[in-house]
């Protein structure tokens, strides 16, 4: 029976007697009620809710040179760099940012590696995810890395299905494995792949109490990425494990005394709810979300790291430091210099994100931005808001487009009643009359606002 101890949090009396052992069953436990595979997944709810316990730290941490780079052309070493670079930039000097993980295996990964220690930013602190072997952890301490990430998978679909263990076989594999790695003179990050299909008090608990043993037997911090492989996380009180994020996050916290601040979250956006998940998990426990740029990963994608940014700033009222304006900058980088093809709807980076096309809303904008923009893009992001021609946008949208090409130029406002506007938006709608049905692009704008000018 565990002793009654009075929490630094709640500063109340607690206990919980029941201590979680392994449950080492004899066919794997694979939630087909929920998990039906031939029918969409189902959210069941056992109306269990647990306390927000938010951590007065939380951070971001970057998964954009190892998940990131899973799913779209590589990096080469240059552009690795550089990217790290302004993820420093952008986490500021309280380092909103804490770290960033690599992989060692190609020689410009190592070589971008080295590169980014040489340039001695404390953050993001630079980790690896590994091969759980002694010459992979040999290869990342000589390097002078502390952590490392070590996947664990703790579902039975991969305990019983891929690895072909038992539930007692794959415990004991990964605690000789995080030993190993201890003994190599690094802090161990131990991926929990799959949590939210996995049997959470029969397997989950009991290997995150055994961890946690370790560590204090060690006096090696032990972290535990809890990995919404599948997307399959919810965010909703009072959903059933193992599906309920905040579960999942208080389950960790009060039946294996794991630390807010060696919890961290890494979701992937299958069902539409990577940021969602994030932000409760912060809210129930977790100090870190792991996030990739642009939310670049695995099918599709991992939680963006620009979204955990404003997360952050619309929760806690401020930036701790973050430099907004850097996230256009990256996205620019991105898009221009590793030629990744950017949606243009994407929130705070497409190039559809504070672009308007509809008339009414361009009048409205021309106005007072504010009606229409979601915040001062052109302060927090360096983006002025934009409109684009179509059909639709009417006298007030071509209105907007000449002002702000004029703004950016010096050049005075000029009522929509002008007639140089009347002249481009009579070019526009006869276009659209003869049949015309794409958007006219930014060049054509221009070309045509000059030859109105010329003509004046």
């Amino acid at each position: 029976m565990r002793d009654i101890v009075l929490s630094n949090k709640t500063y109340k009396l607690e206990q919980d007697p029941y201590i979680y052992r392994l449950q080492d069953v004899p066919e794997p436990e694979l939630f087909r009620e929920m998990f039906p595979y031939t029918e969409t997944p189902k959210i069941a709810f056992n109306y269990r809710r647990v306390p927000e316990n938010m951590p007065e730290d939380i951070f971001i941490t970057d998964t954009s040179f190892r998940d990131g780079q899973q799913s779209r052309t590589p990096y080469t070493t240059e552009q690795m760099v550089h990217i790290y670079k302004l993820l420093h930039k952008l986490g500021g000097p309280a380092g909103m940012i804490r770290q960033t993980e690599f992989f060692v295996y190609a020689e410009k990964d190592r070589r971008a590696l080295e590169k980014c220690m040489e340039l001695g930013y404390d953050f993001p602190e630079i980790t690896t995810w590994i091969r759980a072997n002694k010459q992979d952890f040999e290869l990342v301490r000589s390097i002078g890395i502390k952590e490392t990430g070590i996947l664990v998978s703790c579902s039975d679909y991969h305990i019983f299905h891929k690895m072909g263990l038992t539930r007692k076989q794959a415990l004991d594999k990964y605690l000789g494995i995080v030993k190993e790695c201890i003994e190599a003179g690094l802090r161990p990050r131990c991926h929990f792949e799959d949590i939210t299909r996995a049997d959470f008090y029969g397997f989950v608990v009991p290997f995150a109490s055994s961890l946690m043993e370790l560590s204090r037997e060690s006096n090696i911090p032990i972290k535990i990425r809890a990995c919404d492989t599948m997307g399959y996380g919810v965010p909703y009180p009072g959903a059933a494990l193992p599906r309920s994020v905040s579960g999942i996050i208080y389950g960790l916290q009060h039946h294996s005394g794991v630390p807010s601040e060696m919890i961290e979250w890494h979701g992937h956006n299958d069902f539409y709810k990577g940021v969602v998940n994030a932000t409760t998990a912060w809210m129930y426990g977790a100090s870190a979300v792991n996030c990739s740029l642009l939310g670049i990963g695995e099918r599709t994608g991992n939680v963006p790291l620009e979204a955990m940014v404003f997360e952050y700033a619309s929760i806690r009222g401020h930036l701790n430091g973050m430099n907004t304006q850097v996230i256009s900058e990256i996205a620019d980088y991105i898009r221009y210099e590793t030629g990744y093809e950017i949606p243009p709807m994407t929130p705070f980076v497409g190039d559809s994100f504070n672009l308007t096309r509809a008339g009414i809303h361009a009048d409205g904008m021309m106005k007072d931005p504010e009606i229409y923009n979601i915040f001062d893009t052109e302060a927090i992001l360096g983006r002025h808001p934009k409109v684009s021609i179509n059909n639709t946008s009417g006298l007030a949208g071509v209105a907007y487009w000449v002002n702000e090409y004029r703004a950016r130029r010096g050049e005075e406002k000029l009522s929509k009643k002008d007639d140089l506007i009347r002249k481009i938006y009579d070019w526009v709608t006869e276009e659209y009359e003869n049949g015309r049905v794409t958007v006219i692009s930014e060049g054509e704008m221009i070309d045509l606002y000059e030859k109105a000018v010329d003509q004046s």
